[in-house]
């Protein structure tokens, strides 16, 4: 964590976490960049990446810039040693990650299931599989905590997941059962709002301050929304559930379900379907759906998504759309098609400078939000 020791030490607590958020978002920095980057002086610099250094959040290596005149500054990096466990439970498996501070994935495990998980059964894989990589690939790491990007409403001040109507959980007490069963720190989030959180900091949506993004998994279609910057949480944190609305369908023979909602529409289930697959990841599902002779179903659910997208645009005026999941893959297959679709749809005005864009970190996006939530948690201060 990082600190400063003493009660009045708040804007050396806030500088620490400037440098230290500064080379893990923004990659290694020599200290001369730091400078230019934070606006502090050399000797401030020197000093906090000494104390990060000594604290074990950072490390400095040697320029290599050679053959320049002069002293060459050191460059500072996150130390990959610090590291955070990420799970992602779904109805048909269970994702986890060790992601380590400079954004390294050092392990990943998709672990199918067969029967549905319970918050208790997820809480013992966890377990598990953190005792096993201990021995292993995180002999030598400090593990800060645990992430898990959950597919339902969870609530903001306590991390309880509400409802994961899929996986049949209700008011799941999940991250104390983690915690419980890790002897570290959990931190439990929607898996939307926490791939929006990594697409925004490290993929599709960087730069941008007004992003949607829609996640579409195993268990249906969730959401997220950053507005300035600032992730839209709603009164008690559950903004963003744009597959809980009823979708504009034009046409009533696209209609698949009576009275049924976004996700009842435009569903990874009617994908795999068409396919002819029992299951598979988003890379297999993208192969068979290229394979097949008929794609009316991937053009029926981008009709539909095309529509809910404008409805989007036209409400919240975002610079980005980022899909992610089986969403990404039916974008995938005709990008600019799609865009067009929803330009067709959006007022102009909304239409300008918006861009849609498929998530950049792939199947590896809601692991890297839940790992970013807990390195958020214990490495830097409220600001």
């Amino acid at each position: 964590m990082v600190t400063a020791g003493t009660r009045g030490d708040g804007m050396r607590r806030a500088n620490l976490s400037l440098v230290l958020r500064t080379v893990h978002r923004e990659g290694p920095r020599s200290r001369a960049a730091l400078t230019e980057a934070t606006g502090l002086n050399r000797s401030t610099i020197a000093d906090l990446v000494g104390e990060l250094q000594r604290g074990g959040l950072v490390i400095e290596r040697a320029s290599d810039t050679q053959g320049r005149v002069g002293r060459p500054s050191p460059i500072v990096a996150p130390d990959p040693r610090v590291v955070a466990v990420a799970a992602n439970p779904e109805v048909d498996a269970l994702d986890l990650a060790a992601i380590a501070l400079d954004g390294t994935i050092l392990v990943r495990e998709r672990l199918d299931q067969r029967a549905l998980l319970t918050p208790e059964r997820t809480a013992e894989i966890i377990a598990e599989r953190l005792a096993a990589w201990r021995h292993g690939p995180l002999a030598d790491a400090r593990i800060t905590g645990v992430g898990i990007a959950v597919p339902g409403p969870v609530r903001a001040s306590d991390g309880l997941v509400r409802e994961a109507p899929h996986l049949g959980w209700i008011d799941a007490p999940l991250s104390q059962l983690v915690t419980d069963a890790t002897a570290l720190p959990a931190h439990v989030g929607n898996d939307a709002a926490l791939g929006a959180l990594a697409e925004y900091l490290f993929g599709a949506a960087r730069g941008a301050h007004d992003v949607v993004y829609l996640n579409g998994g195993a268990s249906g279609i969730g959401g997220a929304v950053i507005v300035g910057g600032t992730p839209l949480g709603g009164a008690g944190g559950y903004a963003g559930e744009f597959g809980q609305n009823r979708p504009g369908i034009v046409d009533i023979a696209d209609r698949r379900a009576a009275d049924g909602v976004l996700e009842d529409e435009v569903s990874r289930a009617h994908l795999l379907a068409a396919a002819a697959l029992d299951g598979g990841d988003d890379a297999a599902l993208a192969r068979a759906l290229a394979s097949i002779p008929d794609v009316s179903e991937v053009d029926r659910q981008r009709r539909i998504l095309a529509t809910a997208l404008a409805n989007a645009a036209n409400v919240l005026n975002p610079a980005v759309i980022v899909l992610g999941g089986f969403l990404a893959v039916l974008a995938a297959r005709d990008l600019a098609g799609l865009d067009a679709a929803v330009r067709a749809q959006t007022i102009p005005a909304c239409a300008e400078g918006l861009r849609l864009a498929v998530a950049e970190l792939g199947e590896d996006r809601l692991l890297v939000g839940a790992a970013e939530a807990v390195f958020e948690a214990a490495l830097f201060p409220a600001r």
